[in-house]
């Protein structure tokens, strides 16, 4: 009996632990993107219409429909290399800068250069064999805004 007790009361305290624990999670996370991507050949777009491109960032991997769509790789683990803050207009607004890199099983190299720059974002995907550049993308584009309906709801509530 007195083993039970001490069985329960130590899990007690290490699901307590952890909750207050808790890693918390990059300030890109699960922040979503609209953007359009334009192929780009020789320095200039290629021919035709840009693509329409989704980036969402979440529990450190970046995914974009146009990697996935055009190159066929899905999310990718990313590196933040430059984290900042500044005040513009008297808004505090956060700048980063994301690198994600991933090779495939024909070993094809996806490299990802995005910039986020307060509600803006911004990038170039180059897709590589051997150095040589296969495919080259450059996405801009701007965060999905929240329905501020939902967002006014919660606020009721509380």
């Amino acid at each position: 009996m007195n083993l039970n007790r001490i069985v329960g009361l130590s899990l007690l305290v290490v699901a307590f632990a952890l909750v207050s624990f808790k890693i918390d999670k990059d300030p890109l996370h699960k922040r979503k993107f609209k953007a359009q991507a334009t192929e780009m050949k020789d320095g200039k777009p290629k021919s035709g219409k840009p693509i329409e491109d989704e980036i969402e960032f979440k529990n450190g991997k970046v995914y974009s429909s146009a990697c996935w769509d055009k190159m066929e790789f899905v999310d990718i683990k990313y590196e933040i290399s430059k984290d900042s803050t500044y005040t513009e207009e008297g808004e505090e607004k956060h700048y980063f800068e994301i690198l994600a890199s991933t090779t495939n099983e024909k070993k094809e190299t996806l490299t990802m250069n995005i910039t986020v720059n307060g509600y803006e974002i911004e990038g170039t995907y180059k897709l590589t064999k051997k150095d040589v550049i296969k495919k080259m993308f450059t996405t801009i584009g701007t965060e999905k805004v929240k329905n501020q309906k939902k967002d006014k709801d919660k606020e009721k509530k509380e």
